[in-house]
């Protein structure tokens, strides 16, 4: 028998989540059919997983295209070592059509594509908290073709992928599928 990691929060479902986070829960089990782990632990907190799934749904609305967010998306998980992050994003990602190539370069923050490396290189800049964004990122990222809205829309989903990779750590969350298997033995 395998040692499954356990979260430090507990992992919520429709029928044990606060009332206040019912109604997200069940929109996300309909679309998704499967509940994330990381759902599941934000439930606990009704404001936050609100607020979370009205900050993600604006920002499928934005400007950048599915293998650009998910190459932003292993570039953060990468960086605070979610491995629930890490697990999603690489199996997305190539469904959003990234090689393995394209995955192990977008968790080094880069791309083969001369525009994408320089958006990965600029988010790389801004997602080191302590310093500040070289002036040169930003123009190399607009001399390859990004718009200002674009780098926006880039910056407000590293907020949201660095959000996510910080409750996946604090909480040790573990992968998703792993809780369930927990469950079962738990139940066996």
């Amino acid at each position: 028998m395998t040692k499954t990691s356990m979260s430090r929060f507990p992992i919520h479902d429709d029928l044990t989540a606060p009332d206040g986070s019912v109604p997200v829960l069940r929109g996300a089990l309909t679309t998704a059919g499967q509940l994330p782990n990381f759902l599941g632990v934000i439930a606990g907190a009704p404001a936050a997983l609100r607020g979370y799934a009205r900050f993600r749904a604006e920002l499928r609305r934005g400007s950048l295209g599915v293998a650009t967010l998910e190459r932003i998306a292993l570039a953060v998980a990468e960086l605070y070592g979610s491995r629930p992050g890490l697990a999603l994003h690489t199996r997305t990602a190539r469904g959003a059509g990234l090689g393995i190539d394209d995955i192990a370069l977008a968790r080094e923050w880069d791309a083969r594509d001369p525009r994408d490396a320089a958006l990965m290189r600029y988010l790389h800049a801004v997602a080191d908290a302590g310093a500040s964004t070289p002036m040169h990122l930003h123009e190399e990222a607009l001399e390859a073709g990004w718009s200002h809205e674009q780098l926006l829309d880039a910056i407000a989903y590293l907020a949201l992928e660095s959000f996510t990779a910080m409750v996946n750590v604090a909480g040790d969350v573990p992968v998703d599928g792993s809780f369930e298997e927990t469950r079962q033995l738990r139940a066996a």
